[in-house]
């Protein structure tokens, strides 16, 4: 595919795990620190393409390669898919670990345990005049405690019991969440794409 695109975020976490689903095709994947870019732009929207969009826009003005930007979000059901686009800046400085053990005793006395992640991918191409917008969900249950010894994953992934794996995505190999996350599911989407409109 040859194609060296800018993905549009400051977290080493989804950096490394975009490189390692792009392993296999020719695509160079440039990071904000590689170019000396920050995003300035600030996230409005209450929905995840919204606020993908919004990034890939700032950094689309600010370099000639194509761009990609994510949301993405944990949405728990008895929480009225709380915490949602606030996934990361809920609890703001604190770490995961009380992010997760929070909304654990959040839902300390609900049976309904179901919550989904979602990831709206943004992909811009200002030279061929393209935008487009993939969207990837998986769905799962909240753990009833938080994962000390979970090896794998960041975020929430210690306390998200995957349907599909049977496990939780803190307990998955990279490359088992890869196939079925929420960001896996729209990253092949837009590969999808670039293979079919090279």
């Amino acid at each position: 595919m040859n194609k060296t695109i800018v993905f549009a975020t400051s977290n080493e976490n989804k950096v490394k795990e975009i490189k390692e689903m792009l392993i296999s095709l020719d695509i160079t994947l440039l990071t904000l620190k590689d170019l000396g870019l920050t995003i300035t732009a600030i996230e409005t929207e209450d929905n995840f393409e919204g606020n993908a969009l919004i990034k890939a826009k700032d950094i689309a003005s600010k370099c000639n390669y194509p761009v990609l930007a994510d949301d993405s979000g944990l949405s728990i059901r008895v929480l009225n898919g709380f915490p949602g686009v606030h996934s990361a800046r809920f609890m703001e400085g604190m770490s995961y670990k009380d992010k997760c053990n929070a909304l654990i005793g959040m839902m300390k006395n609900d049976v309904d345990r179901r919550a989904s992640y979602f990831d709206a991918l943004v992909y811009i191409d200002k030279k061929n005049n393209i935008e487009k917008t993939f969207l990837g969900r998986c769905d799962g249950d909240i753990t009833l405690e938080y994962d000390e010894e979970a090896p794998y994953g960041f975020g929430y992934d210690p306390i998200f019991y995957s349907y599909d794996l049977k496990k939780t995505f803190g307990r998955s190999l990279p490359e088992e969440k890869d196939q079925i996350s929420h960001r896996g599911k729209a990253l092949q989407m837009l590969l999808d794409y670039l293979r079919t409109n090279r």
